[in-house]
C-alpha cells in the first residue's frame, strides 16, 4: 500500500515528520511487547475448545458470539419508524455545504446532526459517519460549526474535503435537559433491558438508514470513524451493522478494563459481574472481514491494545482478508494528530473508494 500521496495531501507536517510515517506497517506488533499485555481467549476456538477451520464453522461461532453480545445490549427495537427527516438550515462553505438535519430514531424520539456534502459531487459517493468524542460541543465540533474546537479533531470537515459525504450525528448523552448519566437513565427507563451503549448502537443503525436514504450516497460504501467516545460507538456499531464497511477507532480504549466502559451511558456495572464472560476482542471479531483500524496514543489505547488486534488476526486470515485489520500507535496521547489523520483517511479511502 502506497501511503505517500495521501500523506502529502492530507497534512501540512514537516517533510521529516511525513517521512517518519510515509509507509507505516499497520500490522506490526510493538517492540518490545509490553509486560502487561492482556491475555485474551482465542477467537477461533469454540466453546468446546475445538479449532475453527472453515468460514462455515466461523459463521456458526460468530452467530453465537453475536447472541451473547446481544444479550448484554438487549434486543433492538423490532420496528424502525420512518425517519421523518427535516433539514433545518444549510450553509454554503468553501468546497462543501453543511446542513443541520433532524430525524426520528424511535417513535417520538429525534436526533440531529450535520450533513456535509462536497460541492463537486459527480455520481454517487462513499459516505462516512463521524461519531463525535466527549465534548459539550457534541457534533458541532467535528462538523466545524464552532471555531473554538480543536482543528485536528474536525474530522467531518477533513473528510468532506477528501470527497466523502459526511454525517455527524449528536450522541444521545448530549441531549438537552439532563447530564450524561441522566440521559442514560432516561434510555433505560424507556427500555429496561437496554444499556446506554444500546442506544448508541441503535442510533448508529439509524445513521446508516439516513445515509441510505440520500440519493447522493453509494449505499455499498459506508464507513465510520470516531475518537474517544466516538471510537466506542464505531466498534459496536460495526459489530451489529454490516453496512459499515470500514471503520477507524481512535483512542477509545479497546479493552473493557482500559477505560470507562462501565459508565452508565455505556454498559454500566454489569461488566464487573462475576459471570460476565466477554471482552471486546469478541466484538471486534464480529466485524471481520470488514476493514478496521485502531489508532492508539498511549492514553486510552497503548501498546497493550495490540493484544486485541492480534486476537482477531486469525479470523481475518481465515476469511481471506488479513490486510483488513490494522493498528498504529502515534504515542501522542489522547489526541488525533496529523500523522494519525493521514493514516486514517488513507485507510478509509482504500477500503471505501478503491
Amino acid at each position: 500500500m502506497n501511503f505517500w500521496p495521501a500523506l502529502v495531501a492530507a497534512t501540512t507536517m514537516t517533510i521529516a515528520a511525513m517521512r517518519a510515517v510515509a509507509a507505516p506497517n499497520l500490522q506490526q506488533p510493538p517492540t518490545p511487547l509490553p509486560e502487561n499485555l492482556p491475555i485474551l481467549r482465542s477467537t477461533i476456538t469454540n466453546s468446546a475448545t475445538q479449532s475453527i477451520l472453515s468460514a462455515r464453522q466461523w459463521e456458526a461461532h460468530r452467530s453465537k458470539l453475536k447472541r451473547q453480545w446481544q444479550a448484554v445490549l438487549g434486543e433492538f427495537s423490532e420496528r424502525k419508524p420512518p425517519l421523518n427527516t427535516t433539514t433545518l438550515s444549510t450553509q454554503r462553505l468553501d468546497g462543501f455545504s453543511r446542513s443541520f438535519v433532524k430525524y426520528q430514531v424511535e417513535d417520538g424520539v429525534f436526533t440531529d446532526g450535520y450533513l456535509l456534502l462536497p460541492a463537486q459531487a459527480p455520481g454517487k459517493l462513499a459516505a462516512v459517519v463521524v461519531f463525535h468524542p466527549t465534548t459539550p460541543l457534541q457534533a458541532k465540533g467535528v462538523a466545524g460549526v464552532d471555531p473554538s474546537y480543536d482543528p485536528d479533531k474536525r474530522q467531518g470537515v477533513q473528510l468532506v474535503k477528501r470527497g466523502f459525504i459526511v454525517w455527524c450525528p449528536r450522541n444521545y448523552i448530549n441531549t438537552d435537559g439532563a447530564d450524561w448519566g441522566g440521559n442514560a437513565r432516561l434510555v433505560t427507563a424507556a427500555h429496561p433491558k437496554w444499556t446506554g451503549m444500546t442506544r448508541m448502537v441503535w442510533d448508529a443503525i439509524r445513521a446508516a438508514d439516513y445515509l441510505q436514504s440520500l440519493p447522493q450516497v453509494d449505499t455499498n460504501r459506508i464507513g465510520c470513524i470516531g475518537h474517544s467516545l466516538g471510537a466506542k460507538v464505531v466498534l459496536h456499531a460495526m459489530a451489529f451493522d454490516e453496512r459499515y464497511r470500514a471503520g477507524v477507532f481512535s483512542e477509545g480504549g479497546i479493552g473493557l478494563k482500559f477505560s470507562n466502559w462501565d459508565a452508565p451511558w455505556y454498559f454500566g456495572p454489569k461488566i464487573h459481574e462475576h459471570n460476565f464472560d466477554l471482552d471486546n476482542e469478541q466484538a471486534l471479531a464480529l466485524i471481520a472481514p470488514r476493514a478496521f483500524l485502531l489508532l492508539a496514543g498511549d492514553s486510552a489505547d497503548s501498546d497493550r491494545s495490540w493484544a486485541y488486534i492480534a486476537a482477531v488476526m486469525p479470523v481475518y486470515k481465515l476469511l481471506g482478508a488479513p490486510q483488513n485489520i490494522a493498528w498504529w500507535n502515534h504515542h501522542g496521547g489522547h489526541a488525533y494528530p496529523p500523522e494519525a489523520r493521514a493514516i486514517a483517511e488513507t485507510f478509509l479511502e482504500k477500503h471505501l473508494t478503491e
